[in-house]
């Protein structure tokens, strides 16, 4: 029986998104971390269509990989010439890769009117670059691309190009639904008819035009595929090709199919996110099981539910693909998000405990003006312990002042900040310049606390987000700022929040708040005296 495996092509096929362009570095990254997840096949690009492919494949051979085969992908001989004189052929082979994964037509208006050769011509490249490959011990996939259009209008021309690759000695042969329109019954039934004359193994490749790329994928694998084939986050031309992070988790988890050891599926959600990061897009927050929001709870009511028993909203434990649960403070929060995010934060509350109520008030005041925790988890937690009066602030504000100029008409807009604070008994004044007033305010405050808080220079903003919250007023419109922070020492991050009709005022508010959310952090003392606070507020409530 032919083992089941699983084909990636984010480097390739993935590679085809708008605004996705992998260095050979990333390339090397991402197919080290697919090799040790477990991925069986990593298609490494088309070495005759350029030359970072070409350096990949050079530099690929050169690193041992445990577990994955590299493939180089091509298309079959031109038409009007022998397969060894094809130059793309040559290119393949020198890539030196012990699979090969070559495409030809399956629909006939494809090759008369794209390719612009015969029906008979087209069947016979095919076969020729095939067996000729096979001559040179390669291990071949042929990808039958267009094959279900081609189906549709030619069912018998397009079950003649498979077999043409079958009888040369193709080692798998993958349906490709190469525009992405495919139904799920449609697929049924014509996987049915091509299982019915076909011997060898077979595949499917899925785009997502039609947003069936997965479910048409695991249920071309419930009826005996042999391969799947998809992209990391779905990446891929137009709507994107079938994606890994939800199809490898559903064949797993659901269909009981062993795809990787299951301490590698713990991997899922951060390998979805380092692939999103090389290539400069931000991760998708609604994907499912790797996504921030899979396992994100705000409505009242289902947070009970889910601090009870967790499978009342959840439909697998989120630790299985190595995501986590959160609970999201809002204006539909009650005591149970609340406490969840306590817990969270190893504060000692209870639902009966007055301090729990303080705290969902203000939380919803501040909600009603604009505020938003989502994605601000310091901010929250700054919340709880002023609410509880446990918490001193670290400096005190005694003024800020920012200006931005243009100097002449093709100058340069500069921007300096002045700020002034207290901490202790002693005042520091500090200016700064950035390539804008929230970074060149985040100068001049680093350069007055360094002085006592060095630490701080670990600390760095990755992350700056604004959003107009009542667009009507125009200019005049409220505005929420949320900052991201890292410690790069700790290797941990945090947001913040702040709203004002005043983009420099909601922006400052979400600075200090990350910036004494760090210190925090870092001051274990104060974090314990800030603890023993709260557990004092409570016995007293």
């Amino acid at each position: 029986m032919t083992r089941f495996t699983v084909y990636d092509t984010t480097l390739r096929d993935g590679a085809q998104r708008q605004g996705i362009s992998f260095s050979v570095s990333d390339k090397l990254k991402i197919t080290q971390r697919l090799d040790a997840f477990g991925i069986d096949y990593i298609e490494g690009g088309w070495p005759g269509s350029n030359p970072k492919d070409i350096e990949y494949f050079r530099k690929i051979r050169h690193i041992e990989l445990e577990h994955s085969k590299v493939s180089a992908f091509g298309s079959t001989r031109r038409a009007g010439i022998r397969v060894q004189d094809d130059l793309n052929i040559q290119a393949l082979l020198a890539a030196d890769t012990s699979v090969v994964t070559i495409f030809g037509k399956s629909w006939d208006f494809h090759v008369t009117e794209a390719v612009g050769t015969t029906l008979e011509e087209n069947l016979a490249m095919i076969a020729d670059t095939v067996a000729y490959l096979k001559e040179k011990g390669r291990e071949v996939i042929y990808d039958a691309e267009h094959f279900f259009d081609g189906y549709r209008f030619n069912p018998v021309y397009a079950l003649a190009t498979i077999q043409a690759a079958e009888a040369a000695g193709a080692d798998l042969l993958v349906l490709c639904d190469t525009n992405g329109g495919l139904m799920p019954f449609t697929l049924q039934d014509v996987l049915q008819d091509v299982q019915s004359v076909i011997r060898a193994p077979l595949g499917l490749h899925a785009h997502d035009d039609a947003g069936t790329a997965v479910a048409n994928s695991i249920i071309a694998a419930k009826m005996g595929a042999s391969q799947i084939q998809g992209t990391i986050n779905g990446y891929g031309e137009r709507c994107g090709n079938a994606n890994l992070c939800t199809i490898i988790p559903n064949l797993q988890l659901k269909l009981n199919m062993l795809i990787v050891h299951p301490e590698r599926l713990e991997e899922l959600t951060t390998i979805s996110r380092f692939v999103a990061e090389l290539a400069n897009l931000s991760p998708q927050e609604q994907h499912p099981y790797v996504g921030a929001n899979a396992f994100a709870h705000k409505g009242g009511i289902h947070v009970d539910a889910v601090l009870k028993h967790a499978h009342t909203y959840e439909h697998i434990e989120p630790e299985l693909v190595g995501n986590k649960r959160r609970i999201l403070i809002s204006e539909l929060s009650g005591k149970s998000n609340v406490l969840y995010q306590v817990r969270e934060s190893n504060f000692d509350l209870t639902r009966d405990t007055p301090a729990t109520q303080l705290v969902l008030e203000k939380i919803k005041e501040l909600e009603y003006q604009g505020y938003q925790f989502e994605g601000a988890e310091a901010s929250f937690e700054l919340l709880v312990w002023k609410t509880l009066k446990a918490y001193q602030p670290m400096f005190e504000l005694l003024g800020i002042r920012t200006i931005v100029e243009k100097r002449g008409e093709n100058g340069q807009i500069i921007s300096e900040a002045t700020v002034k604070v207290r901490i202790g008994n002693q005042e520091y004044l500090t200016a700064g310049e950035g390539n804008g007033p929230v970074h060149a305010l985040d100068q001049a405050l680093r350069k007055a606390l360094e002085q006592v808080y060095p630490e701080l220079k670990n600390l760095h903003l990755v992350d700056y987000k604004v959003r107009v919250l009542d667009g009507n007023n125009g200019t005049g419109a409220r505005v929420r700022v949320l900052i991201e922070t890292r410690d790069e020492r700790r290797k941990k991050s945090w947001g913040t929040v702040g709203v004002s009709p005043n983009i420099i005022e909601a922006s400052w508010q979400a600075l200090v708040d990350s910036v004494e959310y760090g210190l925090v952090c870092i001051d274990k003392a104060k974090m314990k005296e800030l603890r023993k606070t709260v557990r004092e507020f409570r016995s007293e409530g």
